[in-house]
């Protein structure tokens, strides 16, 4: 089993906004996956894929515990579906990358993401994987309104291409389990055209 966790704050407010890039990809992958976030328990909602093409069943996870607490939503999750740290996938927002980057990691510490943070709080380790999604740096006043703002004209264009990177980076995670080969791929620019390979 895997356990891919989108990090991002519930409610209406913060659907698109930049912190909730982690809501955003998992979104794109329930929905090219045919699944929905339809069973709500640990602390968050959830969606589970079963699909021939991957070996295992995936689990999908958005924690509701808004950001700073998310690891009081996954660390509940893996005890009851006996998950470890290797098993897991952790999607985030990242202001120390440029707007629409992604980039795989398979360790590391939070890169002062609370969210991710509280993670490692929970799970007393930094050994697992993470898909960060860049938002570009903030402006010196004003970070926090423009991390929780939603991103407009070629800022969502970047954001949503990335988003679907993302997206993408996560299903070749679950078909190869070779995490430096994928790494490799992903951590590159991408080139020209569109990949619209489904789930």
């Amino acid at each position: 089993m895997k356990l891919y966790v989108g990090l991002g704050n519930p409610g209406k407010e913060y659907e698109g906004t930049r912190h909730n890039m982690g809501f955003w990809v998992l979104d794109k992958f329930a929905d090219k996956a045919g699944v929905s976030f339809d069973r709500h328990d640990f602390k968050g909602s959830y969606a589970v894929v079963k699909n021939p093409v991957f070996s295992e069943t995936i689990y999908l996870l958005k924690p509701e515990t808004y950001m700073n607490l998310s690891g009081t939503s996954v660390r509940p999750f893996m005890d009851y579906f006996h998950l470890t740290p290797a098993d897991i996938v952790v999607v985030s927002d990242d202001m120390a990358l440029p707007e629409g980057a992604i980039r795989l990691r398979p360790n590391g510490s939070s890169g002062s993401h609370k969210g991710v943070q509280n993670i490692i709080d929970q799970l007393h380790t930094q050994e697992f994987k993470r898909v960060r999604v860049g938002i570009g740096e903030p402006p010196r006043e004003g970070a926090v309104d423009f991390v929780l703002g939603k991103p407009k004209g070629e800022s969502y264009d970047l954001l949503d291409e990335a988003t679907t990177r993302a997206a993408e980076a996560l299903r070749a995670i679950a078909l190869d389990p070779n995490f430096s080969k994928v790494m490799s791929q992903y951590n590159t620019p991408k080139k020209e055209g569109k990949d619209h390979t489904t789930i």
